[in-house]
């Protein structure tokens, strides 16, 4: 699994982390029962402080996302798809939202953001056709 930190885009790294392994999860990137790295193995891979990477782990683990496998580590949990799928499709929709608040304030009309949301959608689905179709 590859993580992609971005120290510039206003979120917390533990909170980059988190995010990650959840769209994973979501994606079935990442599978029930699967371990996902260990801290000082991601915190090595990353160069990030591995209390960084603790503290992710610990918000994970908190929610019911990944448990503690007794001299194994930690693995992704059996609830967690659904946990997942739920959160990343709540935060899309606020993101959305976002969107369509902007453009209403913009005064584009109705049918023009359908026309747009229509065209990026088939770009998206025309640059990567395998991904076009993950829920």
């Amino acid at each position: 699994m590859f993580f992609t930190i971005e120290p510039d885009n206003g979120l917390a790294i533990y909170d980059q982390i988190v995010r990650q392994v959840k769209f994973a999860v979501a994606s079935g990137a990442l599978a029930p029962g699967q371990l996902v790295p260990s801290l000082r193995e991601l915190a090595g891979q990353l160069a990030l402080n591995p209390n960084t990477v603790a503290r992710a782990y610990r918000d994970l683990q908190a929610e019911g996302i990944l448990d503690m496998v007794r001299g194994t580590g930690l693995e992704v949990s059996s609830k967690a798809p659904k946990a997942c799928r739920l959160e990343r499709e709540k935060l899309i929709r606020e993101r959305l939202r976002s969107v369509l608040g902007e453009a209403r304030q913009s005064q584009l009309a109705e049918d023009d953001l359908r026309t747009m949301f229509s065209e990026e959608l088939t770009a998206l689905a025309a640059a990567s056709p395998s991904k076009s179709k993950n829920r």
